[in-house]
């Protein structure tokens, strides 16, 4: 049986590179990300379908937040460079 509900990205409970991938954006970028998912995906996701993207697709999640690719975000969120697009 497959069960969706609606979930904030920020209140979902993401598992391994998923759970990482989370922790390392801000609040804003978790934002921006949502609303990005949720226009490329209008069907929504299963909760796996989520945390494979939030693990594999780091660098695709970097891209859509305005950055080359995800050590780029990763610096500019530690402060060690400025954002590059977005």
């Amino acid at each position: 049986m497959k069960i969706y509900t609606e979930i904030r990205l920020e209140n979902f409970e993401a598992w391994s590179g998923g759970a990482d991938t989370l922790r390392t954006l801000t609040h804003e970028q978790c934002g921006q990300l949502e609303s990005i998912i949720e226009e490329l995906y209008p069907d929504g996701l299963s909760a796996t379908e989520l945390n494979d993207l939030l693990w594999f697709e780091d660098d695709t999640i970097a891209e859509w937040l305005g950055f080359s690719d995800w050590e780029a975000l990763e610096r500019y969120n530690n402060g060690e460079e400025e954002e590059e697009g977005a």
